[in-house]
């Protein structure tokens, strides 16, 4: 565990990033989950997925059936595995798709709220309508922070009792993070939505005004920078945020660097844009490739006017959490608050081809030793496939030096960020239906 909570938990160690990643292997069976958070789901056998052929990725972990070591149908098991982990197969077979269960089910859900304390400057005590990209960036954001303080492996088991030191204090610290994006103007929910809206206005904007998958990079860097003014347990967590799709490495070295070879853990965050009007189809395998990394926290972005967190994939289509569900909001200052609204048990997919060209890629780096693995291995990842080592259009590159002259936040978005008019037209409503994706059915 990173950061300086004062309770330990080991991480888990980065693999050999660069060998079979993109493996397909046999299948799995699971029920649809009883709860869906939002309506007019299309629910019909083509929307099922089938795993004979095509193991779920989701961020770095890869879940899928697989035949027992003496290869007999009879005794197939279940297989959830890490990304490129070589470990003994006893280790490996009986997590499968149960496993796949479990791990999105810990993923930290952010959605829409009402009845919550009005924002600062305004009337408003709800952000539907206008507040998907904001939680968007929460989801992500939170994934970071569950990797920084109980590390990729923790799994959230509401139905099973608290036993031990290690899982009281694992609980603690979940409700903390939960606690931090708290609804309110309060010092100790420094990441909320109410103060998300208060650091936007440098970036130009007002309550109730959407952002673009790259404004709300920048506000997530001001709000962990912000946040660490007050709290402690942001003295050694970093956002840094690329510049016109270029990586400076120099400049994540002075940033993370400390005295007697200390590093900050680093949250880093690239906007891209993947396509003019339209998503590029030839990026689609760069972007879910991105997906099968230990050390990628998912990527926000959607359709147009309707925001969505990405966290894995199968096939063509991308896994993701759907801020688009209004629940009220949840007193989480109050003890044993419960977590249940902040967890969703029913993923849901939408077709690559159908995402919108801007969007935000998430990778957490917890030590030095993460970011020198992420500069040796990326590059790879980058290129779609088919064209030349020389491609000038990979999804973003590295840079080497330092940039020049850092970005001028206030009018950051007038750069880069005139790319996502598609998010930020005024007096438009976002769709809080949603007719294009489907549920996530494993059967």
């Amino acid at each position: 565990m990173n950061g300086s909570s004062g309770f330990s938990i080991p991480s888990h160690e980065l693999n050999d990033l660069n060998n079979g990643l993109r493996q397909s292997s046999s299948s799995s069976k699971v029920n649809k989950a009883p709860h869906t958070p939002l309506t007019n789901a299309r629910d019909n056998a083509e929307d099922s997925i089938d795993l004979k052929e095509s193991p779920v990725w989701l961020l770095g972990r890869c879940y899928h059936r697989k035949l027992s070591p003496t290869g007999s149908l009879e005794s197939s098991t279940e297989v959830g595995m890490e990304a490129t982990a070589h470990q003994p197969m006893e280790q490996i077979y009986g997590e499968g798709i149960e496993g796949f269960k479990s791990d999105f089910v810990s993923k930290i859900w952010m959605t829409y709220r009402r009845e919550f304390p009005t924002m600062t400057g305004s009337t408003f005590t709800t952000d539907c309508g206008w507040g998907c990209m904001l939680r968007s960036g929460q989801m992500m954001l939170a994934q970071a922070l569950v990797c920084h303080f109980l590390g990729r492996s923790w799994r959230w088991l509401p139905e099973k009792p608290i036993q031990n030191a290690r899982e009281f204090q694992e609980d603690c610290l979940h409700r903390k993070i939960i606690k931090w994006f708290g609804d309110k103007s309060s010092v100790n929910s420094p990441l909320s939505i109410h103060q998300m809206v208060s650091l936007g206005e440098a970036l130009g904007k007002k309550p109730g005004d959407w952002y673009g998958p790259a404004s709300v990079a920048h506000c997530l860097k001001s709000l962990i920078a912000s946040a660490s003014k007050e709290n402690y347990e942001f003295d050694h967590l970093e956002v840094y945020v690329a510049q016109d799709s270029t990586v400076y490495i120099q400049d994540i070295y002075s940033m993370c660097q400390l005295l007697h070879g200390a590093w900050k853990s680093l949250i880093l965050l690239v906007p891209v844009k993947l396509g003019t009007e339209k998503f590029n189809p030839i990026y689609g395998p760069c972007l879910t490739s991105l997906l099968t990394l230990d050390f990628c926290i998912g990527i926000i972005g959607g359709r147009p006017k309707h925001s969505l967190y990405f966290v894995g994939y199968q096939d063509d289509k991308l896994i993701h959490l759907d801020p688009h569900y209004c629940q009220e909001m949840v007193d989480v200052w109050q003890p044993n608050f419960s977590l249940q609204s902040f967890h969703c048990r029913s993923p849901r997919k939408m077709p690559l081809a159908k995402m919108d060209p801007s969007c935000c890629i998430g990778f957490y780096l917890g030590t030095q030793h993460d970011f020198e693995t992420f500069i040796n291995i990326i590059k790879s990842f980058l290129v779609p496939q088919g064209v030349s080592s020389g491609y000038e259009y990979p999804i973003f590159t590295l840079n080497n030096g330092s940039c020049d002259s850092l970005m001028d936040t206030p009018n950051a978005r007038y750069s880069f960020f005139e790319t996502e008019q598609h998010w930020v037209t005024p007096h438009m409503q976002d769709s809080d239906t949603d007719l294009e994706s489907e549920e996530f059915v494993l059967v």
